[in-house]
């Protein structure tokens, strides 16, 4: 049961910000730190991914649970108040950032996600396995696709 009235949850939720949330900046100074750099919120791509490392085409997003679906098959059971509008919203989403991964791969380009929780509690694992996919870029553009003469 919500314990907020409609007119007080509508405020909260008009709040709730869509870039330079606090898990982005978390993981952009995290990475910072360690010398990598990159864009945020780069709109030159699709889905607007939270950090762009441009240099070896790695697209990463940082998604809130609630928003972008987390075991969603479990929380859809749980909504309570305007079941119906969050089910269609968050399906929604969840179907657009597979759409935009796949444009994504199309143009090239590795997307990678990390939850919020992840991110808040294991920056360094998330950190880590970003610089993992960066030394595989590394590789990849160093030699070319396995195969290729």
């Amino acid at each position: 049961m919500d314990i907020m009235t409609p007119s007080q949850r509508s405020k909260a939720m008009s709040h709730i910000k869509g870039k330079d949330t606090s898990i982005e900046i978390i993981l952009r100074k995290a990475l910072w730190r360690r010398g990598i750099r990159y864009r945020k919120n780069y709109k030159a791509l699709p889905g607007t991914p939270d950090i762009a490392i441009t240099k070896y085409k790695i697209a990463v997003f940082c998604d809130s649970e609630f928003f972008h679906g987390y075991h969603w098959d479990i929380k859809k059971g749980k909504l309570g108040n305007n079941r119906e509008y969050w089910i269609r919203k968050i399906e929604r989403n969840i179907a657009r950032d597979n759409q935009n991964d796949l444009k994504l791969i199309a143009l090239g380009w590795l997307p990678v996600h990390f939850w919020g929780q992840d991110i808040i509690k294991r920056t360094s694992d998330c950190v880590e396995a970003i610089e993992d996919l960066i030394f595989e870029q590394k590789v990849y553009q160093e030699d070319g696709p396995a195969g290729c003469l």
